[in-house]
């Protein structure tokens, strides 16, 4: 009966990426859910630029590329699940590379003999782990959307490879609006704005430097 957040006020400045930090419960993705519109808040309100998004939730939610933990991959080719929805004959093929390259997966595909026409099997069973949360991080990017919610999206990477995904992401940083969610605080490093979440509510907010010197909470977090 207790809600999932309570009390929560932030401003998310456009172009801007931000994290979301916390212990498993402290509220992230429910918070993420209420921003996209998946949930409506059963008081306070959400704003895009002064509007509710609520008052007209589709044209909010056609700007956001959302990238989950767990991707749904098609049996088909890596072009048809990167440009996911798309008839074989409208997807642009320098869109798809272009995403590839920022996911660094462009060098894997290069060197299939089908390319970007590789089959990836029955929920990506052809791919490896980290391969296929990559290629639906590229799905989000192929779209271009305005904004970028990254639900724990290199969770199945390994380190060497989700620095050079988060070097990538750096790419586009004052190009787009990109909210992380994360657990591996390194993800986190470079946002513009940090938000600690902790049993629902927002506890501190700002630089992540700024948070390790002033908040035990987010230290002990770090150190863990």
């Amino acid at each position: 009966d207790e809600p999932a957040i309570r009390n929560v006020s932030l401003t998310i400045p456009r172009n801007s990426t931000v994290g979301f930090v916390g212990a498993s419960g402290a509220g992230k993705t429910t918070l993420i859910d209420l921003i996209i519109g998946v949930n409506k808040p059963r008081s306070g309100n959400i704003y895009v630029d002064g509007r509710d998004i609520h008052e007209d939730l589709s044209s909010w939610q056609c700007q956001i590329g959302y990238i989950p933990q767990t991707i749904y991959l098609a049996d088909n080719t890596i072009k048809s699940n990167i440009a996911f929805g798309i008839p074989d004959n409208e997807i642009e093929e320098d869109k798809v590379w272009s995403a590839l390259a920022l996911v660094q997966l462009k060098e894997f595909v290069q060197n299939q003999p089908d390319g970007l026409n590789t089959a990836i099997g029955e929920h990506g069973t052809l791919l490896s782990g980290g391969q296929r949360q990559r290629i639906g991080n590229a799905r989000a990017i192929y779209h271009e959307p305005k904004i970028l919610i990254m639900d724990e999206a290199t969770a199945a990477l390994d380190n060497e490879t989700e620095q050079a995904f988060m070097d990538g992401i750096e790419e586009l940083r004052d190009q787009k609006t990109i909210l992380l969610i994360a657990h591996r605080l390194s993800t986190v490093k470079n946002c513009d704005i940090v938000f600690f979440l902790k049993n629902g509510q927002l506890i501190a907010q700002g630089k992540f430097d700024e948070l390790i010197e002033k908040n035990p909470d987010f230290q002990k977090m770090a150190q863990a």
